[in-house]
């Protein structure tokens, strides 16, 4: 396969804020949630949903077959939407989808829904006291555990068979 396009730049990205996730955020790059300063991010357990709008005008043509967009890391599921159109769930390696066919020459809107562990959630609720903690489990985490890392971390690639 050939990278022919590399999705770089600004992510519109969206939290639950009922999780302590900001409504929406401005990710410049793609970027490991747990290295994020907001803490909202940073302990944020859930799903969010990464926006971007882009172009594929410098390719000669567009293959009606073999065409893919690949997200190279996630953690830990993603469900693809690309122009409207659902592309499915990507859960391991190799992290692609299959576009041929539903990708345009300009104006294709991609949306990535990102869904990570509980474990960062409750490592934050372990910085709180307990009537502000979001989670209400048995299960408890201290506030010095690893976080895992969480996210869409790229970079996200068209890439086409040979």
């Amino acid at each position: 396969m050939k990278t022919v396009a590399e999705l770089s730049g600004a992510w519109t990205v969206a939290f639950d804020p009922k999780w302590g996730g900001p409504e929406k955020v401005v990710f410049e790059k793609l970027d490991d949630w747990t290295k994020r300063p907001e803490e909202g991010i940073k302990y944020y357990s859930g799903t969010a949903v990464y926006k971007k709008t882009f172009d594929l005008a410098d390719l000669p043509s567009l293959p009606k077959k073999g065409c893919f967009l690949d997200l190279v890391a996630v953690n830990y599921l993603a469900r693809v939407r690309l122009n409207g159109r659902d592309l499915g769930v990507v859960w391991t390696a190799p992290w692609r989808v299959d576009i041929s066919g539903v990708a345009r020459e300009k104006g294709n809107e991609l949306e990535i829904e990102v869904v990570n562990t509980w474990l960062n959630r409750l490592v934050g609720d372990a910085h709180l006291p307990a009537e502000r903690r979001l989670a209400k489990t048995n299960a408890q985490y201290p506030p010095d555990q690893p976080l895992m890392p969480s996210g869409l971390l790229g970079p996200v690639t068209v890439r086409r068979e040979l």
